[in-house]
């Protein structure tokens, strides 16, 4: 599982988390909705171990990301908001280097295929645009089939088809047995993939529960809106 506890993190006076606390559970799909600049890409890089709190306690499988070895990092997938991706190497090729680093890597070429990636196996990441370079970031973070998968608005920019086979995978994922957390600015996304949600404001949890929970007798967006009311203006 993964487990903030009271985390704060300063950029000089700039406060991203301001005792920041939440929990994510294995075989579930954690959703982190948030306004811009709420905290929630900090969040993250925090339990990917790119960052290191200022105080609190993060752990993710038990361990401190920040400290955490090979072994650790190995169980754990990643995909950055942006970047990450070496800009010279065509899409299958890097998919196929990553998986020869696991024992049991996930299907290289079923994840291509899922995600469309052989249409544009040709071009180098460089040269792709920004919904191909999602998509193999995406593939990359799950190649390795990993215990805990962190995805930065995993569907920003693609189109709505491809924005449902990475649903499935998501869901998949979790159903395998895998902790999976996402940030994202859709509510529909935050409600049909979720299992939980987290709704961040000013670096503070405001909210956390099942999207039914935290909607109410309203909308999951119109709950958010309430909760949020003025952050980030």
């Amino acid at each position: 599982m993964i487990r903030f506890q009271d985390v704060r993190r300063a950029f000089g006076e700039v406060v991203a988390l301001d005792g920041l606390s939440w929990r994510a559970e294995p075989a579930r799909v954690t959703a982190v909705l948030g306004p811009n600049g709420a905290g929630k890409t900090t969040a993250l890089e925090i339990a990917e171990g790119l960052q290191r709190a200022d105080s609190g306690t993060v752990q993710v499988l038990g361990t401190d990301p920040w400290r955490a070895g090979p072994g650790h990092r190995a169980r754990v997938g990643v995909m950055l908001q942006d970047g990450g991706l070496p800009p010279a190497v065509r899409p299958g090729a890097l998919l196929r280097h990553l998986a020869s680093f696991y024992r049991a890597p996930a299907d290289v070429e079923a994840l291509v295929e899922t995600l469309g990636i052989g249409g544009f196996d040709h071009t180098v990441v460089r040269r792709l645009s920004g919904g191909q370079r999602q998509r193999v970031a995406l593939a990359a973070a799950l190649v390795g089939a990993p215990d805990v998968l962190f995805l930065d608005e995993p569907t920003s920019g693609l189109d709505p088809h491809v924005r449902r086979e990475v649903w499935s995978l998501v869901r998949s994922s979790a159903d395998r047995g895998a902790t999976v957390v996402l940030t994202t600015h859709s509510f529909e996304e935050a409600g049909r993939v979720g299992d939980d949600v987290v709704i961040v404001s000013q670096g503070r949890v405001v909210a956390h529960g099942t999207p039914d929970q935290i909607a109410g007798e309203g909308t999951l967006e119109d709950a958010y809106f309430a909760l949020t009311e003025g952050a980030g203006r």
